[in-house]
């Protein structure tokens, strides 16, 4: 596929315009809740059957949600429940890390169809749009015309002020600064005419987790996610709440304190690069925690003193996030292996015994279960969420 039919694919699904409210409504509850049958999401969001069977006919027309099996064994008609088409929405997620790009295709379930990573010492503009060019054109040469069709659009998930992540110095810092001036939509639009969804990539990990993973279970929960930097995000009235500037849940700039009683953030205590300067001076590849399968037990000697500070500061941050807001649910998740988070997450419980909760309620603390990819298929959802689903925030990111 060359650079032309790239660049004539434009937004797809996106053509017949954003969904209006109760399309919006009716495709969040089914997202939500799995397929139902009309006249129960009638009961429950409080439209009529007749309204609320005109838009599953329309959404299904356009091949969104798709009729399942009847239910037979009632009094009457038979039941037909209703359920989104898990490929009538696709979208491209691209997450910008430390250490690696993730570029995924998934569908409006947020399953990954499609995944190419990359991984970097540094990740420079050039060979980070270079490897994003590349892989759409890839991920498009692989779909159906139909299919292709179906694309509304790309998020990509970056660390908020991207040039200031990074140990460089001299020309190579002069560099990687460059990100400062980078306009993301623009270069997409080199290659491709999607739009173009931006976010934070700790926001992007809350999100998938909030659509695809435990984040169903709760209303309100503060998300950490610990990588190279450790980052999250906020759940709020059960939609994720970006802020003002798209850049809340910004957890990794919380304050804490030095073994010398200095003022510190948490990234600067609780991130995966502490553990890799472990390596380091120890004289270990610090790789070997990127690499697939990941196998960190191997590390143990290692890996249990960095999960014991790590714990440690979660658990203040912890009580620090609930004392602004009455967070439920306190929800952890990294790219680490399952058995890795677990363990963290046993630890931050144990740690919680002993903080001082005097005033607050002790949030749950519990585990997250996208892992590594959530980045990538949060960024993913961006697009599918902006046009698709109900933001039920929006009127406290705007006047």
């Amino acid at each position: 596929m060359d650079g032309s039919e790239i660049k004539g694919l434009s937004g797809g699904v996106n053509q017949s315009g954003v969904r209006d409210y109760n399309e919006r409504l009716l495709l969040s509850v089914l997202q939500r809740r799995g397929a139902m049958a009309g006249s129960d999401i009638a009961r429950l969001v409080n439209l009529s059957p007749q309204t609320i069977s005109i838009i599953l006919r329309r959404l299904e027309k356009d091949g969104i949600v798709l009729r399942g099996t009847p239910s037979r064994g009632r009094v009457g008609k038979p039941s037909i429940p209703m359920g989104l088409n898990p490929d009538g929405v696709l979208s491209i997620g691209f997450k910008i890390g430390r250490r690696s790009a993730d570029l995924v295709l998934t569908g409006i379930d947020g399953k990954v169809r499609q995944q190419l990573q990359e991984h970097y010492d540094y990740p420079f503009p050039e060979a980070v749009f270079s490897l994003l060019e590349r892989g759409i054109a890839g991920f498009l040469d692989a779909l159906a015309p139909d299919a292709r069709g179906r694309l509304c659009g790309i998020g990509i998930a970056a660390p908020f002020e991207l040039w200031k992540w990074h140990d460089l110095t001299g020309e190579m810092a002069e560099k990687f600064r460059s990100w400062k001036d980078v306009d993301f939509a623009a270069e997409v639009a080199r290659f491709s005419d999607l739009p173009v969804f931006m976010l934070n990539d700790g926001t992007a990990a809350c999100q998938a987790e909030h659509l695809y993973g435990r984040g169903k279970e709760f209303r309100d929960y503060a998300f950490f996610f610990v990588s190279s930097f450790i980052g999250g995000g906020v759940v709020l009235n059960n939609t994720v709440f970006a802020g003002n500037q798209g850049n809340a849940g910004a957890l990794g700039s919380l304050r804490t304190t030095g073994p010398m009683g200095e003022s510190r953030q948490m990234i600067d205590v609780a991130s995966i690069h502490l553990l890799e300067g472990r390596l380091t001076e120890a004289g270990v590849d610090p790789r070997l925690l990127w690499q697939k399968p990941q196998d960190w037990p191997m590390l143990a000697r290692y890996v249990d003193p960095w999960l014991a500070q790590t714990a440690q500061e979660l658990a203040k941050a912890s009580l620090s996030i609930c004392s602004v807001i009455d967070f439920e649910a306190i929800v952890i998740d990294g790219a680490f292996p399952p058995e890795v988070r677990a363990d963290l997450v046993a630890r931050v419980r144990r740690y919680l015994v002993n903080q001082d909760t005097r005033g607050l309620i002790e949030p749950r603390i519990e585990a997250g279960s996208i892992g590594q990819i959530a980045r990538g298929i949060g960024a993913a959802s961006a697009p599918i969420f902006s046009q698709f689903l109900l933001n039920a925030n929006a009127g406290l990111t705007s006047l």
